[in-house]
């Protein structure tokens, strides 16, 4: 018997089934299965955010969530506006190129419609992420101050939020606002405080991979040499890897990846793979099986490729 080659999964909804349906609901202009979506999600923040965010891609083309508020100005729109516009100012920015700077009233109206999502839904933390992301397409920020009051109202409402810490980690980031230091220190320190079984000192292999693109845009740029050495097989790599492990994976009873976190076991398996920590690199391969997304992987080589080429390694089986 011929055995069935390895193939990954690269689903964008990263297995929401349900999100999968509304987001083509999207593309044929139909907006109430976007509200029954949402309405049916609740108050699971992390499942919420991620199906907002994925929408938001979407509905960033369309005008299905302009639609929507017309004929229903409900918070749950407004929460998905304010990501559209956010992504839409995003894409802008994509667009014009590296450190080109986008016109300030695109963002101002972005900004504008996270606080207007955030006063008509008191309790969701997406609208505070949504704004902490916008921040950095601002040429130089935003004043500490502001940053340090819209983080304090994420935090208040999801302490544990992977991707609001996610965004304040951009924002940290040598590639916007900040230095490769302060971005470390603020993806140890979250680690830190996290109780065993979360996901955020994953965080910390999330800024492994912003320092790799720093320094590759460097060199595409001219502006420096590519000096990443043993960027991924340092001692600090490799303790950091082993200390995300035991701190998120150690306890954990779950044998199943939720679609919300899909993308955060991915960037601990790819870390783990190009550091040759193997005890941690198999069974997290072994636990996505052929889910996968194409971030990380795409900044190190082609992702099918990478993920083939690891599971050949490791010995895993097809």
């Amino acid at each position: 018997m011929t055995r069935e080659r390895f193939t990954p999964d690269f689903d964008p909804d990263c297995g929401d089934t349900a999100l999968g349906i509304a987001r083509q609901d999207i593309v044929i202009g139909r907006w109430q299965g976007l509200r029954e979506l949402l309405r049916s999600t609740g108050p699971d923040w992390p499942v919420r955010g991620h199906r907002v965010r994925r929408l938001a891609q979407v509905c960033a083309s369309s005008s299905t969530v302009e639609t929507w508020l017309a004929a229903e100005p409900s918070p749950d729109a407004l929460v998905l506006r304010a990501a559209t516009e956010t992504t839409r100012a995003f894409n802008v920015a994509i667009a014009a190129g590296r450190g080109v700077p986008i016109d300030q009233h695109r963002v101002d109206g972005a900004v504008m419609a996270c606080l207007q999502a955030a006063q008509a839904y008191p309790e969701d933390p997406t609208p505070w992420v949504s704004l902490i992301s916008v921040a950095r397409l601002y040429p130089s920020g935003v004043r500490r101050q502001e940053l340090a009051r819209w983080w304090d109202e994420l935090h208040g409402r999801d302490p544990y939020s992977v991707e609001g810490h996610l965004q304040v980690l951009h924002y940290y980031a040598a590639r916007w606002h900040g230095s490769h230091g302060l971005m470390y220190d603020f993806a140890r320190d979250a680690a830190g405080v996290s109780p065993p079984g979360c996901a955020l000192p994953v965080l910390v292999q999330y800024a492994r991979v912003e320092e790799f693109r720093y320094a590759q845009d460097a060199a595409a740029d001219g502006r420096a040499p590519v000096r990443l050495g043993q960027h991924w097989k340092n001692d600090g790599a490799v303790s950091d890897i082993e200390r995300t492990w035991q701190r998120w994976f150690a306890d954990r009873p779950e044998t199943e990846v939720a679609p919300a976190e899909l993308r955060d076991v991915n960037h601990l398996a790819h870390a783990a793979c190009h550091a040759g920590v193997r005890e941690v690199a198999a069974p997290l391969l072994t636990l996505l099986g052929r889910r996968g997304t194409r971030t990380p992987w795409s900044y190190t080589g082609e992702p099918e490729r990478e993920l083939l080429k690891w599971r050949k390694d490791l010995r895993l089986r097809s």
